[in-house]
């Protein structure tokens, strides 16, 4: 496809009897006889054309992996701060519940009396001054 093959004759050498040329004719044909009687031509156009789609072929595959690695990348980062989100609620849950427990009336209470030395009056007087 890229190269073909074309035969190729020397036409004085094969129609002319020997005898006729000269010594210098002879070395020029004994020179021309070494060379193959098939002769490779390149068909530039397309080989460059193969060239052209080959390195095509390889960006684009290049761009396709770079992009699938990013897109990777950027899943395992996805994932990543999502964890930390669930971390984050299941810190703010717990706190949530410590504070109820310390905004709790009977440990209010038991700390009144106990570290402080509060306690409960047995009666209760209200004042009607106006």
């Amino acid at each position: 496809m890229l190269a073909r093959q074309e035969r190729y004759y020397e036409e004085e050498y094969q129609e002319q009897p020997r005898h006729i040329y000269d010594e210098v004719e002879i070395k020029e044909l004994s020179k021309s006889a070494k060379e193959p009687l098939y002769k490779t031509v390149l068909d530039t156009t397309t080989r460059s054309h193969c060239q052209l789609l080959f390195l095509t072929m390889a960006v684009l595959g290049l761009l396709v992996t770079v992009g699938s690695g990013v897109s990777a990348s950027r899943g395992y980062e996805l994932i990543a701060v999502q964890q930390q989100v669930e971390q984050k609620e299941q810190e703010n849950e717990r706190l949530r519940i410590e504070i109820a427990k310390l905004k709790s009336p009977e440990r209010i209470k038991a700390i009144a009396q106990d570290q402080l030395g509060m306690s409960i009056p047995k009666h209760t007087y209200f004042s009607t001054d106006k």
